[in-house]
């Protein structure tokens, strides 16, 4: 809980980002059942005048900042940032893809995420409540 609160405030000082909504927390096994202990997740919208890549690296500075190692995909970590959604653009690069390739397969960015916009329209994807209801969420624990 302490590195989300720590990357919030990252976040929140840095020039031309101001974080204007937070969803609760919630506790979610992790993706590959490995010995891993469980994940806290959240949601954040942010207002910004940065670009999806310019905020990326601004997300990975304060990963680094936090002690973040990257050894292995989906190995424990002390903190994950990811750009989930930018307005209604779509980003497809080497380094970017919005929105997430994955956030439909995963409770802990959608069921936060109905919390800020429950009516929401995912760019390419379609109504944020039609990808809910495709999922199985009776894991994801609201703190």
């Amino acid at each position: 809980k302490q590195q989300i609160k720590d990357a919030l405030i990252a976040l929140n000082s840095t020039q031309d980002v101001k974080v204007v909504a937070l969803s609760s927390l919630y506790q979610s096994k992790p993706i590959d059942d490995s010995e891993q202990p469980d994940y806290i997740n959240a949601v954040c919208q942010v207002d910004t005048h940065l670009t999806a890549l310019e905020l990326l690296y601004v997300c990975q500075e304060i990963e680094t900042n936090q002690h973040r190692v990257r050894e292995k995909k989906w190995g424990a970590r002390t903190i994950d940032l990811d750009i989930i959604l930018y307005g209604v653009q779509v980003v497809a690069s080497k380094q970017l893809i919005i929105p997430h390739p994955e956030m439909m397969n995963r409770p802990f960015v959608l069921i936060p995420l109905s919390e800020l916009e429950s009516d929401l329209k995912v760019p390419v994807l379609g109504p944020l409540q039609a990808l809910i209801d495709l999922i199985d969420t009776s894991e994801l624990i609201k703190l």
